[in-house]
């Protein structure tokens, strides 16, 4: 689903500007419109119905709004914000001379809570992959941001998405943006559009789209078995790659995990405790035979492998480097996938 947006203005080399930006690098995502003046704006409401319109203040007490589902005022630093809030129901306001990737992800993210759900067939669905061990340590989520950069420096579309009760989202990038929470709580209502809502609040760093840490580790919590496929879901219809780093529990963003993905990575490295929760894992826990034929045993750290305990194996070396948040951008370079 793509967004619908009218740029309305006096300003013709602002709307150019906009629209031309938009065009370049947001084609996926919305179809920009513009109109100068209000004759212009009332010729383009009279032939189609905009999802969103972006309003300079000199037009906006002048121009019908009935034809727009979301309205918002451009306004500049130097504009009284109550110019005309009191005469149109809704009227949001947004600053007019920002980043054009700003004004992308706010249109995104504030249409997306008015929006429907959307057709989850409108778009691609990525290859799943669910990175996870039951011992903590052994480099997981190394594991799986580096499988996530050697899809990246092949020019694919890598989502990586951290479910883990402490993220570690924070450590690697260095990106901030909107926390993840706002995608849980939308799922927790049953309201709105999530892919819309994630594609407003996600950043990319290095080839790598992925959703900032929760505001409180308990909100993961409020996700329903179904709440976990929506989100697994939506993602994937917005790469190419999707790469899910999970707790070490084995709860039930673990279980809806392994369920959805189409291949698993478990992780381990040396030393014994590593491999007793495997075999633990393995022995006790009754998925294993559903899920081994799409299971590989990732070796981490120069570790032995077991061929037995995997449909296939996978040995990573170890490595020694000062600025260790950069390791798996080096471990993706070392034939990661061969």
């Amino acid at each position: 689903m793509k967004i619908n947006l009218l740029i309305a203005t006096v300003d013709k080399e602002y709307a150019n500007f906009i629209s031309d930006n938009i065009s370049e690098k947001h084609s996926n995502k919305i179809e920009v419109f513009e109109c100068i003046g209000i004759e212009g704006y009332k010729g383009s409401v009279s032939k189609r119905k905009f999802d969103v319109a972006l309003v300079d203040s000199s037009l906006v007490k002048s121009v019908d709004m009935s034809m727009i589902n979301l309205p918002i005022l451009l306004q500049t630093d130097y504009e009284s914000s109550d110019i005309s809030i009191e005469n149109i129901a809704g009227l949001g306001l947004m600053r007019k001379h920002q980043r054009i990737s700003s004004i992308v992800d706010e249109v995104l993210e504030r249409y997306s809570r008015i929006s429907g759900s959307g057709s989850k067939t409108d778009s691609k669905r990525a290859n799943i992959t669910a990175v996870w061990s039951p011992a903590g340590g052994v480099g997981k989520t190394t594991v799986a941001l580096a499988y996530a950069a050697s899809y990246a420096s092949e020019g694919k579309e890598v989502f990586y998405l951290n479910l883990e009760d402490f993220s570690g989202v924070p450590y690697y990038f260095k990106k901030t943006g909107k926390s993840i929470s706002s995608v849980f709580e939308m799922l927790d209502t049953g309201t709105g559009n999530i892919k819309m809502l994630i594609q407003g609040i996600c950043c990319t760093e290095s080839g790598i789209t992925y959703l900032c840490s929760a505001d409180n580790f308990e909100d993961m919590y409020i996700l329903s078995d179904d709440n976990i496929s929506d989100l697994i879901g939506s993602c994937a219809m917005l790469a190419d790659e999707l790469i899910l780093d999970l707790p070490c529990t084995y709860d039930a963003r673990t279980k809806k995990s392994f369920e959805i993905a189409g291949k698993i990575f478990i992780v381990t490295a040396p030393g014994g405790s590593a491999d007793t929760k495997l075999m633990q894992f393995k022995t006790q826990n009754n998925i294993y035979e559903g899920i081994k034929e799409k299971t590989i045993l990732v070796a981490n750290k120069g570790s032995n492998v077991n061929d037995s305990f995997a449909a296939s194996t996978l040995s990573m070396p170890l490595i020694n480097f000062a600025g260790d948040a950069d390791i798996y951008k080096i471990l993706s370079e070392t034939g990661f996938r061969s």
